[in-house]
C-alpha cells in the first residue's frame, strides 16, 4: 500500500529496510540465544541518523519525524525485536522527553551526543511494587542544598546495561504520593548508581532489561527534568510516544511472521499439495494479512498526528498500541499454527517472533491500562 510518503520519508525507509536485512537479520538468531545486544549496530544506526530521527537538526538530529521512524522500527523489528526496542527507547522515551520537558542547557549537552549513538539513553520508570501504578514508587530523591540524594532500586530498565544516560523517577514527596514523583538525567558514572541484575527472559533476548540500584546517589539540581513534582506528566506524556514506537514494533514482528508463513506455505507439501493449496491456510494467511494492514495503515496516521503537533494523541497512541500488540499475538499465533511442529522449532524464524511479540502486551502500559486510557477519554468528550 503507498502512505504517500515524502521522497525523504521513502528513503529513510528504504535504508532501514536495507540496513535490518543485510547487517542485523543475518545475526539475529545469535544475538537472540547469547543473550547479548548487537551494540554495533546500534552504534552503527546512531552514525546513521536512526537514533535522533524525532530531534530537529538543530539539536543534533535528523528532524525526519515520526512517521519515518516509524515506518523505520517496522524494518528493524522485522529483523530483531532486541535492536527495535533499543531505537525505540533511544527516540521515544529519550530523546522526546528531553525535547519536550528539557531546559536549553539539558537539550544542547544531551541530544546531538543521544541523536549520534555516542550516548545511548533508558527511561527508568518501573519498581517491584510499582508497574502499572507509579504513584507507589518508593524509589527517593531528597534535596540537599544545590543536590538531591537518590536511593531506591528500578526494575525491568530496558537499555540498562549499557545506557550512558539514565532518565529515572523518584519521590520528591511521599506525602504527595503519584503528584510528589520527579524526573532527573543520571549519567552511568555517576557514584552510587550501580546496575543490578541482568533480567532472564522470555522473549527480546537480545535487547538489555536490567534492575538499576542507586546508594546515597548525589546529583546536581541541574539535573532535574521539568518541574519538582511533575514527574508524572513526564511520564503519561512521554509515554504516549514510546507507545507509537512498541506499536511499530509489534506490527513488524507481525509483518515478519507473515512474510515467513507465506513463504512456507508456497514451499511445503502436505498430502500431494502445496500447503498454500488448503483454503484453511489460504483463509489464515488472509486474515493475518488484513490485519497487518489495517494495523499499519492506523500507525501512520497517528504518527502523521504526532508530526502534525498542536493536537493531543493520547487515546490514539493507546489504541494503536493496544490493536497493535493484540494484533500480532493473534498473527504470531497463526504463524506458528503453519508451520505445525516447524514452528516450535528454534530453526525457524517464527519462534522467535513468537516469543518476542508476547512483550508487546505489556510494556509502554499492558493492554489492560490501554483500555483504561482509551475509556477514559471517550467518557470525558
Amino acid at each position: 500500500m503507498d502512505f504517500n510518503f515524502t521522497e525523504e520519508q521513502a528513503m529513510v525507509i528504504a535504508g532501514a529496510k536495507e540496513f535490518a536485512q543485510e547487517k542485523i537479520a543475518p545475526v539475529a538468531e545469535q544475538y537472540d540465544e547469547k543473550q547479548e545486544v548487537n551494540l554495533d549496530a546500534l552504534r552503527e544506526l546512531g552514525r546513521l541518523g536512526y537514533l535522533g530521527m524525532t530531534v530537529p537538526e538543530e539539536h543534533g538530529g535528523t528532524g525526519l519525524g515520526a512517521v519515518a521512524y516509524v515506518g523505520a522500527m517496522i524494518e528493524f523489528s522485522k529483523a530483531d525485536s532486541g535492536v527495535s526496542v533499543a531505537v525505540s527507547v533511544q527516540n521515544s522515551l529519550v530523546n522526546d522527553a528531553i525535547m519536550m520537558f528539557g531546559t536549553d542547557e539539558q537539550k544542547k549537552t544531551f541530544l546531538p551526543k543521544l541523536s549520534s549513538g555516542e550516548w545511548l539513553g533508558c527511561f527508568s520508570l518501573t519498581e517491584a511494587g510499582a508497574g502499572s501504578d507509579p504513584g507507589s514508587l518508593r524509589a527517593s530523591a531528597v534535596r540537599d542544598g544545590d543536590h538531591f540524594v537518590l536511593n531506591g532500586t528500578k526494575n525491568f530498565t530496558t537499555n540498562g546495561g549499557f545506557a550512558d544516560v539514565i532518565i529515572a523517577f523518584f519521590q520528591t514527596d511521599k506525602d504527595k504520593g503519584a503528584k510528589g514523583i520527579s524526573a532527573f538525567l543520571i549519567l552511568k558514572d555517576t557514584p552510587g548508581f550501580a546496575v543490578g541484575k541482568h533480567e532472564n527472559k522470555l522473549g527480546i533476548r537480545s535487547s538489555s532489561t536490567t534492575e538499576m540500584v542507586f546508594t546515597d546517589c548525589r546529583i546536581p539540581a541541574s539535573a532535574l527534568l521539568g518541574q519538582e513534582n511533575k514527574g508524572l506528566s513526564i511520564a503519561l506524556g512521554t509515554l504516549d510516544c514510546g507507545r507509537l514506537g512498541i506499536a511499530a514494533q509489534a506490527v513488524g514482528i507481525a509483518e515478519a511472521a507473515l512474510e515467513e508463513s507465506v513463504k512456507y506455505a508456497r514451499e511445503r507439501v502436505q498430502f500431494g499439495k502445496k500447503l498454500g493449496e488448503f483454503q484453511a491456510i489460504q483463509f489464515m494467511l488472509a486474515d493475518m494479512a488484513t490485519e497487518v494492514e489495517v494495523a499499519k495503515t492506523m500507525l501512520y496516521r497517528v504518527a502523521a498526528m504526532k508530526d502534525g503537533g498542536g493536537q493531543r494523541f493520547t487515546k490514539e497512541s493507546a489504541m494503536i498500541k493496544l490493536f497493535a500488540a493484540e494484533m500480532s499475538h493473534r498473527v504470531c499465533h497463526k504463524a506458528l499454527q503453519i508451520h505445525g511442529g516447524y514452528g516450535f522449532m528454534k530453526d525457524y524464524k517464527v519462534e522467535r517472533l513468537y516469543r518476542d511479540q508476547r512483550i508487546t502486551e505489556i510494556y509502554e502500559g499492558t493492554s489492560e491500562i490501554q483500555r483504561v486510557v482509551i475509556s477514559r477519554a471517550i467518557l470525558e468528550d
